[in-house]
């Protein structure tokens, strides 16, 4: 069965990450997403390295924007102009992270569009929002990772320097709290008949996702230099004889089964650690300790061992060796399929998987302006029209050789 957004036509007018990432989970819930490209394609096809002949694909790029439609045009000439505004009064959800006045100064301002396509659900991305000092500041993910606190939380526990966490989990978290946006406002569309504009910036998202125990000691007010630093502890990765693991000891019975595990019969009875009070309080001490007996096995030794004490572990896999783990195969979570003009690529399935309505991958990463020519096709153009445009630069069309579909 097709997807449960089948039927939903999305426009996507962003770039980067953040927004590619969020209208591609939405591709692989089933909606059409039209990717408007410039004509020499998103910055993120050459982000880092490309990985084919022709220039036109990262791994970034692909793992952004699979199962998409690629319309490749400049949205800045008449003609481009006018292709948008046909795509707008057929779209359900438009999405754009451009700088603050870039969608007004093309006619796509939100005030506009919403008074003439009342069901429309626009969605506005951005570093910061919409509003304050930094409202003008070029943002990253960096950038927000160093104003939400994220950089502060994996602070180095002896010289206390704030350091990044190494992926963009900024963008990706963005896109993910968007996603469920859309979703919601499509929802909501269905009861009263109206879009909406949805506005989410990267600082308010990772806010919001730090806070519930990153910024525990803060939920009080009143009480912020009273409280204890959760996280001021190590961190849960042990070393063992032959490489790393992680395990937890939140509840007594998970406390009193690593005791068991250890071997050491006297651990048990160590009063810092007897209550879960107790061990929040001793956090580093009952770490260090944690540590000196692990490290005195192997990994499968100490796996084997949590595992028949019912204590939550895992082996810290490499990234080279998370493609082969046992769950990961069992479950089926990385998929490969061909990516024209690449070869066979790897991509994780779509996360929420649904029993009636299922999400699947909906496709490679399309080629820059691959569908320009179906797409305007759908909007009333006609054949001379669509070639004078692309005379004209106006448009782009992918010339697609038969091999790289072999």
């Amino acid at each position: 069965m097709p997807g449960p957004l089948n039927g939903v036509r999305v426009l996507d007018l962003t770039g980067v990450v953040s927004g590619p990432f969020a209208t591609m989970f939405l591709a692989d819930q089933g909606a059409d997403v039209v990717k408007i490209e410039p004509i020499g394609g998103d910055i993120t096809r050459r982000s880092r390295a490309t990985i084919d002949r022709a220039g036109e694909f990262s791994a970034l790029f692909i793992s952004s924007n699979r199962g998409k439609r690629s319309l490749s045009v400049d949205v800045k000439s008449d003609a481009g102009r006018d292709i948008l505004a046909r795509l707008v009064a057929q779209a359900d959800v438009l999405v754009q992270n451009f700088r603050p006045g870039t969608m007004e100064r093309l006619g796509l301002g939100v005030d506009d569009l919403r008074k003439r396509h009342p069901r429309l659900i626009y969605v506005s991305i951005s570093g910061v929002g919409d509003h304050g000092p930094y409202v003008k500041k070029r943002v990253y993910d960096p950038i927000v990772q160093g104003l939400s606190g994220f950089a502060d939380i994996q602070s180095q526990p002896v010289t206390n320097r704030p350091q990044m966490i190494r992926t963009i989990v900024c963008d990706k978290t963005t896109a993910v709290m968007t996603a469920q946006a859309v979703a919601a406002a499509l929802y909501a569309r269905e009861k009263s008949g109206h879009g909406d504009h949805i506005q989410v910036a990267m600082l308010d998202v990772m806010i919001s996702y730090l806070w519930p125990e990153g910024m525990m000691q803060y939920t009080v007010v009143g009480k912020e230099h009273t409280a204890t630093d959760p996280n001021d502890r190590p961190d849960l990765v042990f070393k063992t004889l032959d490489g790393f693991l992680t395990c937890g000891t939140i509840s007594d019975s998970e406390w009193q089964g690593f005791c068991k595990a250890s071997g050491d019969p006297e651990l048990v009875k160590d009063e810092r650690f007897a209550t879960p009070t107790a061990r929040s309080m001793n956090a580093t001490a009952r770490i260090n300790k944690m540590q000196e007996y692990i490290g005195q096995r192997t990994t499968a030794e100490w796996l084997a061992r949590l595992d028949a004490a019912d204590v939550p572990c895992a082996p810290i896999l490499r990234r080279s060796e998370i493609i082969e783990n046992e769950q990961v195969v069992a479950r089926g979570i990385i998929t490969e399929f061909e990516q024209p003009g690449v070869g066979r690529v790897r991509q994780p399935k779509p996360a929420a998987q649904f029993s009636l309505n299922q999400s699947a991958i909906g496709g490679p990463a399309p080629r820059i302006g691959e569908h320009s020519r179906e797409v305007l096709c759908e909007l009333g153009y006609s054949d001379a029209e669509i070639e004078r445009m692309i005379a004209d630069k106006a448009v782009r069309v992918a010339i697609v050789k038969e091999h790289e579909h072999a």
